[in-house]
């Protein structure tokens, strides 16, 4: 293939996936390793990518990827990872689960759960748990963010106040190196850091694109969380950092 009609496949790829590596393009085009690295080289040059450690991630650390997107991105590992997090959530608890198209799929995996009380500032959330008769859901209210269904805001904050809750399950836009769980909404981080304040028990639900981006917004560290959900094996540093956390890393699987 040209490297005329590369180039925007790579870039959709990355839109798509949220990253890119060398050797998955050079086997999906069938071309050399070198090859693809030019073609990353070039495009990050022109401001259409940016490379990162064997691959490239799209540019923007300021903006997320649009919610519709979201939403088909990984949906299969994001159910792995939905159904791994329901199976160690026991039923007869409270749980908060908050924005996020992973945070949904647990909602989806919650619904044969008995005795639950879930709190959300996730309409779809909340949508998904009315399907099951066993369960009370809760609404924080707040400001209506309708890319996505969340509600957040000083309405939001104050209600999660009022609560203390067995679980918290809590999605990330992004997760770097150093174990911090990452945001492109400051109004969102600050709902996502009252959540983890007023849980007793923390639960992270991240794919791997999470590990490949950046966000500017910082809600905590991996250090305050009990468990990690996801679905390939964390970079070696993080994993020992977990080790020294107590914080487990448990992998979906279908």
């Amino acid at each position: 293939m040209a490297k005329t009609f590369r180039a925007p496949e790579i870039v959709e790829i990355a839109r798509r996936e949220g990253k890119v590596t060398v050797e998955d393009l050079a086997a999906r085009f069938g071309v050399t390793l070198q090859t693809i690295r030019r073609d990353l080289t070039e495009l990050a040059d022109a401001g259409r990518l940016e490379r990162v450690h064997g691959g490239a991630i799209l540019p923007s650390s300021t903006t997320n990827i649009g919610y519709e997107d979201r939403r088909v991105l990984n949906s299969q590992e994001k159910v792995d990872i939905a159904r791994a997090c329901a199976r160690e959530l026991p039923e007869d608890c409270s749980v908060f689960l908050n924005i996020g198209t992973t945070t949904e799929a647990v909602a989806a995996a919650l619904l044969h759960h008995r005795n639950l009380m879930a709190v959300t500032n996730n309409m779809n959330v909340a949508h998904i748990l009315a399907a099951n008769a066993d369960c009370q859901v809760i609404l924080t209210g707040g400001s209506l963010r309708r890319s996505d269904g969340g509600l957040v805001g000083g309405i939001t904050t104050d209600t999660i106040g009022r609560f203390k809750f067995d679980y918290a399950i809590i999605g990330c836009s992004a997760l770097d190196e150093d174990g911090d769980l990452l945001d492109y909404d400051i109004h969102e981080v600050g709902v996502s850091q009252a959540i983890i304040a007023r849980a007793r028990h923390v639960f992270v639900v991240a794919d791997h694109t999470k590990f490949g981006r950046s966000a500017p917004a910082r809600i905590g560290s991996l250090a305050s969380v009990d468990i990690l959900f996801t679905d390939r094996p964390v970079a070696n540093r993080l994993r020992a950092s977990c080790d020294a956390w107590g914080t487990r890393v448990i992998y979906g699987r279908a």
